[in-house]
């Protein structure tokens, strides 16, 4: 059964929104994690060159741009996410030739290309920090980040009670060039994160260089890591508390969403609008609420921010109308699209998260949240692997984890490495076409099971999940009423099921005429109610509707009206 229903039968081509101004306002953006989406010299780890190899992929899949985790010159105390340089390529990725390619080639296909930016730290093996160790205490280097003496007696206390989001105290003693217990320095991460001071200067100058440097490279814009934490309160006051890590995103915390930090975008904003295309910046911003997401998004700071409260409602039509509604109503004060996303690197994949009783449901109710979220107003980021279904792997043996939380002592859970396991690209053995040689390495095990869940396996299966994202993404840049926006109307429908229409903005010859409605059944039970029009696409098989149709469990349908 194909799950495309419908097509179109007159009309003119449709336009790409990667080449409409202000395309962002409704682009699907891909999120690759370089090290686990295709590797192109055969170390097992992936790379630069794989991602270039498989561009062609991303563009006949249907997104608009490529968002690249970070590729820069970094010990990997955590993934890369530690930058010793922010202007070289790390050698396991590649070298600035191979970037220039992807960015290059991208470009011949039509795709933009988004970059990692991390301003909030940086490695403690970057020049600078190395710098103000040797240089000692009263260094003017040391005023780039945040050194301090500690408290007690002969300051063996951290300078506060700050906690890590990695677990254990966020600062790190050091010892001075002589030997001797030196001063402390903050690191709201791993210890190997030192975390910049950006009242200085010359941070602020420096990070204005590097914005230019990858935007002469040509990229299309910044996901901007931590985008929260820039600004800490002065004084770096006591929190007065332990258990701050279940704090993060809820309540208001003196080492994020400073009110600081929006200077620093009005300035960043300046240099992007000094690009010609619609450069842009992307903000990862944990915050209390909407609202507070909202004010990084005014019209002279940034464009989009990750809508994470979106990302942690659970499979409930009431709570998801919520999360809906308060994205919406939050953005539109500041003419802002909102954003979707269900997965990413650092969380539990949602084809899991989703799954209360079996993985045959959670995938079911993935394929369901996919085409809710693309059905929505505004842009939508798609996690590599998600378009395969993939599940989050739970048994990875701990010899073979990396991710630093898993390390520390008091720490989070330590399971992001579950959704970082290499994707399968083809075949029956590992590494699955994700290395060019059959049987070659990866730096993550893969689960046997997936030989059923590579791109060679669900390419041409109208059932599989892959085909439902590539038919969703096309009807998606079809379709005048979908992509930017920022509202819906919601229509009446039982308990746990959800409705809504969103109006065509244009004509003019459009290859479809007329309305497109959503329907979502969220509970365990099929669901009759009136057939609201002509079916699009279903999550799952659908029969043929009379005047009455019936939802199936956990699905979701897209109409033509």
């Amino acid at each position: 059964m194909t799950q495309h229903l419908a097509a179109p039968t007159s009309g003119t081509e449709s336009v790409n929104p990667g080449e409409r101004p202000e395309w962002w306002r409704e682009a699907v953006i891909y999120q690759v994690y370089p090290r686990s989406f295709a590797d192109g010299n055969g170390d097992g780890m992936g790379d630069l060159e794989g991602v270039r190899r498989r561009l062609p992929y991303l563009k006949a899949l249907g997104v608009d741009a490529v968002w690249l985790s970070p590729f820069y010159a970094s010990p990997q105390a955590d993934a890369g996410y530690d930058v010793a340089d922010y202007r070289a390529i790390d050698p396991m990725f590649g070298t600035l030739h191979d970037a220039d390619a992807v960015i290059r080639d991208a470009h011949a296909l039509g795709l933009r290309i988004i970059v990692d930016l991390v301003p909030n730290h940086c490695s403690d093996q970057h020049d600078w920090f190395q710098r103000a160790l040797a240089e000692g205490p009263g260094s003017p280097l040391r005023e780039r980040f945040h050194f301090r003496t500690g408290q007690g007696h002969a300051g063996e206390l951290p300078p506060n009670d700050w906690e890590s989001i990695f677990g254990g105290p966020a600062w790190t003693r050091t010892k001075n060039p002589d030997g001797t217990h030196g001063d402390w320095y903050l690191h709201l991460f791993a210890p190997e994160q030192p975390d910049f001071n950006w009242e200085h200067p010359a941070v602020q100058d420096e990070f204005r260089s590097i914005l230019r440097f990858w935007l002469d490279m040509g990229t299309d814009g910044f996901r901007i890591d931590v985008a929260h934490g820039l600004v800490k309160a002065a004084g770096l006051p006591d929190m007065g508390h332990a258990g701050q890590l279940r704090l993060l995103g809820n309540q208001a915390l003196p080492f994020f969403d400073q009110d600081g930090v929006h200077e620093i975008y009005r300035s960043w904003r300046k240099v992007l609008d000094e690009y010609a295309g619609d450069r842009i910046g992307v903000a990862e911003a944990w915050t209390p609420s909407a609202e507070r997401t909202a004010l990084y998004l005014r019209p002279d700071e940034l464009h989009q921010a990750f809508n994470f409260h979106y990302l942690g409602t659970g499979w409930n039509a009431a709570a998801l109308r919520e999360a809906i509604d308060a994205s919406l109503d939050a953005m539109r004060p500041v003419a802002a699209p909102s954003t979707w996303v269900l997965s990413n690197h650092d969380v539990v994949r949602h084809a899991t998260r989703f799954a209360d009783e079996s993985a045959e449901q959670g995938l079911r109710r993935a394929r369901a949240a996919a085409l809710l979220m693309l059905a929505l107003p505004g842009s939508a980021y798609v996690y590599q692997g998600e378009e395969l279904g993939l599940p989050e792997v739970t048994d990875l043996p701990d010899e073979v984890r990396q991710d630093p939380s898993f390390f520390k002592e008091n720490g989070q859970d330590g399971l992001r490495d579950g959704c970082r396991v290499p994707l399968p690209w083809s075949g029956t053995e590992a590494p699955y076409g994700f290395g060019p040689a059959a049987g070659g390495p990866s730096w993550l095990p893969q689960p046997a099971s997936w030989a059923e869940l590579s791109v060679e396996a669900q390419t041409g299966d109208p059932d599989s999940t892959l085909e439902l994202y590539r038919s969703a993404l096309a009807l998606r840049r079809e379709h005048p009423a979908l992509g930017a926006g920022d509202a819906v109307e919601w229509l009446d429908a039982p308990e746990g099921v959800l409705a809504f229409r969103r109006t065509a903005r244009v004509d003019g010859g459009a290859a479809w005429h007329g309305d497109f409605l959503c329907t979502v059944n969220t509970t365990s039970e099929p669901v009759r109610l009136p057939a609201p029009g002509r079916p699009l696409l279903a999550s799952v098989p659908l029969a043929a509707p009379g005047d009455e149709t019936e939802l199936p469990a956990d699905s979701a349908v897209w109409w033509a009206t």
